[in-house]
């Protein structure tokens, strides 16, 4: 069901009732397997030889959690996030995609005061990160 809320001169303004839109949602089709946003790659240091079985890895991992949506990898080797990342890991989380990191350095990245990683030690070489909201936050 639609809303007219408004006619204009040249201007029709239609909003959309919220049981419709999530009517839509749901009608979407849900995917068939999950997709990795990757950030930082070329940067990391690592050959695509390296980088390969880590992503077939998460790859595995989302699909043995039976996570089928949208998720994202961080290869971090540097001392700051850049901004823009800063404002993707905040919309992934509002979205509850998961968020990973690939420490290619010697240490993960600083994050705003809300949230933290927390190293996964399901992988074998202590490097990925899971991103996560603080406990009490």
């Amino acid at each position: 069901m639609l809303l007219i809320t408004s006619i204009e001169v040249g201007i029709l303004r239609i909003v959309a009732m919220p049981m419709t839109m999530k009517i839509l949602n749901f009608l979407k089709p849900k995917p068939s397997q999950p997709t990795i946003e990757s950030y930082g790659q070329t940067g990391s240091g690592l050959e695509l030889v390296q980088i390969q079985p880590i992503m077939e890895w998460l790859f595995a991992s989302l699909l043995n959690a039976g996570y089928y949506g949208k998720s994202h990898i961080i290869w971090y080797n540097g001392d700051q996030l850049e901004p823009s990342l800063e404002q993707m890991l905040k919309k992934a989380m509002r979205r509850g995609e998961p968020v990973f990191l690939y420490r290619c350095g010697s240490r993960v990245s600083p994050l705003p005061e809300a949230y933290c990683w927390r190293m996964m030690g399901e992988y074998p070489s202590m490097r990925m990160y899971q991103l996560e909201v603080r406990d009490g936050e």
